[in-house]
This record gives structure tokens, sequence and C-alpha cells, in this order.
């Protein structure tokens, strides 16, 4: 039996829209946030030792990262070909974009929404009054310079490719899709995130037609305002 361990509100509702759309059967295992820190709860550490969401059992095997975890479930039960292009040589194009954008979500289009989400922190945290000038000076100057133009760059990538393609990998829905949606709702829950940015708006209006996306918020939980977790 597929166990999938599922952090509330959370990037790992991405492997529930995964199973939904291939037509799994699975176990859901939700967890809270911790109402102090907002982030994953202790319990989670007996399951992996990283104490991160999500984690899939299927059997004797434990698997984190929503990637890897996507991928092992197209690899594994995507015989038909419906998520996941063929491996190549046959169809490479799209082969090689699946892999890219698959591998993209996390590794190069997070980290600069991750670090928007630890300047917003810093900027409200409490700190002795003397300190905070200094604080959000910092905060500004990397939003400036560093911050807000890798974010901007990273989208305007991400809304070209959508503004070529109807999907990610190409000219149908797959697995890439699927993990490419979390940054792009990151971005969108920041106010004004994709004003100027009609085609990620667009693939989130589309991917929140779905019915399986529809049943996995269902079951897990609708996002809200987005952690980093």
């Amino acid at each position: 039996m597929r166990i999938v361990h599922h952090l509330e509100n959370s990037r790992s509702l991405r492997v529930l829209w995964m199973l939904e759309e291939m037509g799994l059967d699975y176990e859901l295992r939700r967890y809270p946030r911790d109402p102090k820190t907002l982030l994953a709860p202790p319990a989670l550490r007996q399951v992996h030792p990283l104490g991160k969401s999500p984690v899939l059992q299927d059997g004797d095997l434990v698997l984190a990262e929503s990637g890897a975890i996507l991928d092992y479930l197209a690899d594994r039960y995507d015989t038909n070909r419906q998520l996941s292009p063929a491996p190549m040589p046959a169809e490479a194009t799209e082969r090689i974009d699946y892999r890219y954008w698959l591998h993209y979500a996390e590794g190069s289009a997070m980290p600069p929404l991750l670090l928007t989400l630890v300047i917003g922190r810093i900027r409200t945290a409490p700190m002795p009054f003397f300190a905070r000038p200094i604080a959000r000076s910092i905060a500004d100057k990397a939003e400036r310079s560093f911050i807000g133009p890798q974010r901007r760059l990273h989208l305007e990538w991400m809304e070209r490719r959508l503004a070529e393609s109807p999907w990610f990998a190409g000219d149908r829905f797959t697995a890439a899709d699927i993990q490419m949606s979390f940054p792009i709702q990151a971005a969108a829950a920041r106010g004004g995130g994709l004003d100027d940015k009609p085609a990620l708006r667009a693939f989130l209006a589309r991917i929140g037609e779905r019915p399986a996306y529809q049943r996995a918020e269902a079951k897990g939980g609708a996002l809200q305002a987005l952690r980093g977790d």
C-alpha cells in the first residue's frame, strides 16, 4: 500500500495530485504545521530523518523529495506514458524538456522565492527597536540587488516558455507541469507577483480546472499563504 506523508499547505500537494492523475490508490497521512514556527512538526522525523514532506512509502521504499517521487511514480506506474514522455531516443525533444523542467522547479525556480520568504520574515521579525532599521536596510538591499532581479529573471523565463508552448514539456500535460505548479503558485501568492505574466496566470487557471487537482486539494487541503516547506 502506498502511503503519502503530507504536510498541510505545502509543496507535497503535488504528490497527491500525481497519484490522482494516475488513478493510483494511496493512504494519506496529513501533518499540521507547528502553530508557533509554521514549520513541519517533529513527528515527520519519525518518517524521514530530515523531517520534511513529502515522503512516499511504497512497500519497503521510503522516498523523499517531490521531484524524485514524481520521477519514481512515472517510471514505475506510468506504463502508458500518460504523464511522462517515452525514454530517449524516441521523442527526444519532449523527453529532454520534460526532464529539464522537472528538475528546474526546485533547482532554480524555488531558491529566489524562498529567499523572498526569508527576507519578508527578517522585515517582520521581533527585534530591539535599534536593530530594526539595520535589518530592514539589509533586507531591502538584498531584495534590490539580488533577490528581486533573480525572481523576475526566472518568472520571465517561465512566462516565455508557456507563451511558446501550452505545457512545459510541449503540447501535452505531464508530470513536469505538476512539479512546476508550486513555484508559480508561490510567486502568485506574493501580491501582484504575476500581474504582468498572462501565460503563467493561464497555466494556474488550467491546472485548477483539472479534476485530479481538485481531488488532491479536497484530500490534502488547498494551498493558502505558501510557506517554504
